[in-house]
């Protein structure tokens, strides 16, 4: 029997930018390829900033991925996407025919949306339209559709959380924009997203924030990646003090949290930090000025290794000892602290949402105060003089989910939901 399709939709190719939503899907699709049930097709997009050029053919927005007939690179204009409503303004029906027609080409079984940004909402109801009775699987993996702020669901004024959206709140933090835009925000990408038949929440705790926001809770699963398997790394022996962030360079990682902390131990502390970043070129200028001077302050006990590749993340864990994941933000279900578990190492992080989620304090890693960097300089040297400490905590570190048994429950809900369709499939078929 000839294997299903599935679409997998999603803002950025991997190898365009380094990012764990990317880095997940690149092998989300390679596992597919070997699945006896799906054929993946990939759609990614593409343009700048984030690659070097725009469509290379002008009559088509549309290109292949290194010839390969199953990846596809969707481009479109970075300064035409309305952030407010996450649509594309003036070339939406460009895209939109290039959507239709490549739907109509190609003819999926399923269509996955892993992120929607820079392609717009309105693309789930072009799908919807061209296919009608395909099933549309979205996965949330931050807060876009409740949070104006890039999906952070920070405040702008303090950076403090926010814990829930309403109109009045959302202009307390864009008093520019009024309270009756950000209802009929609300109301577009509700209604577009109505559109799916199911939605996956890699946390429980960003599920419930999807709950309170309107979403129905049946219509959610609540599923986490799946990883490749690797080989944990060497224990070796000796100090516990090597320490490593992973992860990109963004005003929300909190990396300079991070560093703030280093810069309190001082050049005398008996441990070392090494910083694999990506993409300090996209930093806001003010983030990458204060990162420039804390590097500069703190370079006896920390080393900036820059951006790497994810098939180097299993080697550079077995270099450090602990994984530090200070995000200001609720975070969803960071990669990294998931990767950590495969290579047995524990992690310290931030007190909140999805990092508290994977971590519980004292038992397979450590918390710190969020955004707080005395705290954390007091978490990093407890971690690097107590005896004993890192060994216990290894010791309670549960594996995460392989990517097999990942691609087996996405592969259950795919045939579910297919199955859910055929009634409505047969009648139309039937029909005079």
């Amino acid at each position: 029997m000839p294997r299903k399709t599935v679409l997998l939709v999603v803002h950025n190719h991997p190898e365009l930018l380094v990012g764990g939503v990317e880095m997940y899907v690149k092998n989300l699709y390679d596992a597919f390829t070997g699945s006896e049930e799906f054929e993946p097709l990939l759609l990614a997009r593409a343009g700048r900033p984030f690659s070097p050029t725009d469509a290379p053919h002008e009559d088509t927005p549309l290109a292949l991925v290194n010839e390969d007939p199953n990846q596809y690179l969707l481009y479109t204009e970075f300064d035409d996407f309305e952030q407010l409503f996450g649509r594309l303004a003036g070339t939406k029906d460009r895209i939109a025919r290039a959507l239709q027609e490549f739907l109509e080409a190609q003819r999926p079984d399923v269509v996955h949306f892993q992120h929607s940004a820079y392609l717009g909402y309105d693309m789930v109801r072009v799908v919807r339209n061209t296919l009608p009775d395909v099933p549309i699987v979205y996965t949330f993996q931050e807060y876009w559709p409740i949070c104006n702020r890039a999906g952070q669901m920070v405040r702008t004024g303090n950076n403090e959380l926010c814990t829930e959206e309403s109109p009045r709140r959302c202009n307390e933090c864009f008093p520019e924009t009024g309270t009756e835009t950000f209802y009929m925000r609300k109301r577009f990408i509700q209604s577009q997203l109505a559109l799916v038949d199911h939605f996956v929440a890699p946390s429980a705790f960003l599920l419930e924030r999807y709950v309170d926001w309107g979403i129905p809770r049946e219509r959610i699963l609540h599923e986490d990646y799946g990883f490749r398997p690797v080989a944990p790394a060497p224990t070796g022996e000796g100090a516990r003090n090597r320490f490593g962030f992973f992860g990109q360079l963004n005003p929300y990682k909190g990396v300079d949290v991070l560093l703030r902390a280093m810069e309190l131990l001082g050049p005398e502390f008996d441990g070392t930090l090494t910083v694999n970043g990506a993409n300090y070129k996209h930093a806001p200028r003010e983030l990458q000025v204060e990162l420039d001077r804390l590097l500069e302050a703190t370079r006896a006990t920390v080393n900036f290794a820059g951006p790497y590749e994810n098939d180097d993340v299993p080697r550079l864990m077995g270099e450090i000892d602990w994984v530090v994941v200070p995000s200001i933000w609720w975070e969803n279900a960071p990669l990294v602290i998931s990767e950590a578990c495969l290579s047995g190492r524990p992690v310290i992080c931030s007190d909140i949402g999805g990092m508290a989620e994977k971590v519980a304090d004292g038992v397979n890693g450590l918390h710190f105060t969020r955004a707080d960097d005395e705290h954390l300089a007091d978490v990093l040297h407890r971690a690097a003089i107590t005896p004993g400490l890192w060994e216990r905590l290894r010791a309670g570190i549960k594996p995460p989910r392989l990517m097999d048994d990942h691609v087996t429950i996405l592969s259950d809900l795919y045939t579910r939901l297919l199955a859910e369709r055929a009634p409505a499939q047969a009648a139309v078929a039937a029909a005079p």
